[in-house]
Parts: C-alpha cells; structure tokens; sequence
C-alpha cells in the first residue's frame, strides 16, 4: 500500500511537489475503485486524508500568493474555490457515510470526475503562472510552506473553509480534532 504523507515528499518545489500529489490522488481513486467491497476503508482514508490536507495547504499557501501577485489571479483562484468547495462537500457525505455504504461507488465516480478536473484547471490557469512568475528559489519557499500547512491540516474535508483566514482561524483546532479522531479510529480498528 502506498503511504499517502504529502508533507514528507521530496519534491521541493511547489508546482512540482502538488503535481506529484496529483498523480498521488488518481492513483488513489484508482486504488479505491479496483478493491473489493468491503475492502475499501483503507483506501479510502487515506484518499480522504491526502484531499484534505492537499487542498487545505493550497487554500492557505498557493491561493493567497497567485491571487497577490498574478494578474487575474483573484478570478482563478475564486474559481478553484468554487470547486474545492462542491468537492469537499460531497467528499465530506462519503466520509461521514463510509465506502460501505449504498451508492458509495457512483458517488466516488462523480468525486473522481470533480477532482480531476479541478486538480487540470489548477495545473492550467493557476500552476503554470506560477511558474511563470515565480524564481525557483520563490517555488522552493512555497514549497517548504506548503509542506508545513500539509503537517498542520485537518485530516477529513471541511466545507467553507475554502479561504486561508478561515483555515487559519479553525485550521489548527480542527486538525487536532481530526487527528485525534484518527488514532482513536485506528486503535479502535475501524477504516472509516
């Protein structure tokens, strides 16, 4: 099983290391998809915990800085949180709902669908004017807080914190909460 801990990449550059993640999370939705019922629940957590943290670590380092210092990065990023926010919705559904449950697999196909087009338009609009406009040097940095935020995220998906002041104002709390939340799940043996 591959271990899913963004924060402990490589990869040092921004742009590089959430690309990686991106390949990190298709080859999640595919790991999920192809287990058997019932089978799901490892899978699964850790699809949530990598989209929860990945997206948490862009809205509070990668959005605030392309929508400072690109030019129309206010649209781009307002779009991207748009669909962070309809994606963490439905994500937090099956969390709450757990991969056993009735209509998990069509529900994960839309997800899958969401995901992949947003992590695309990311990479598109937002990624590529980073490079753009960014020395390697200003890319490692962004890298190293992106890393950080990725250490400190709260673990399962919360809707309406699409924003780096709100993630900061409940980041930390929550992600305490989901990580206690997480050990006692783990010691208690339940996947989801």
């Amino acid at each position: 099983m591959t271990k899913t801990a963004p924060e402990r990449m490589q990869e040092t550059d921004v742009i590089e290391l959430l690309i990686a993640q991106h390949g990190m999370i298709r080859n999640l939705f595919d790991e999920v998809e192809q287990a058997p019922p019932g089978q799901r629940g490892d899978a699964f957590t850790r699809l949530v915990r990598l989209l929860a943290v990945h997206e948490t670590a862009e809205e509070e380092i990668v959005h605030p800085y392309a929508r400072a210092k690109l030019d129309g990065g206010a649209g781009v990023v307002e779009d991207r949180l748009e669909e962070e926010h309809e994606a963490k919705k439905l994500l937090q559904e099956m969390d709450q709902e757990g991969p056993d449950a009735p209509g998990f697999m069509d529900k994960l196909l839309t997800l899958r669908a969401a995901v992949e087009a947003h992590a695309r338009a990311e990479e598109r609009y937002e990624f590529a004017k980073i490079v753009q406009h960014t020395t390697e040097a200003e890319r490692r940095a962004l890298g190293a807080g992106v890393k950080a935020a990725e250490a400190m995220a709260p673990t399962h998906p919360h809707p309406g914190t699409e924003s780096a002041t709100k993630n900061i104002l409940v980041g930390t709390p929550v992600a305490m909460m989901d990580r206690v939340r997480d050990v006692i799940r783990q010691a208690m043996g339940k996947k989801d």
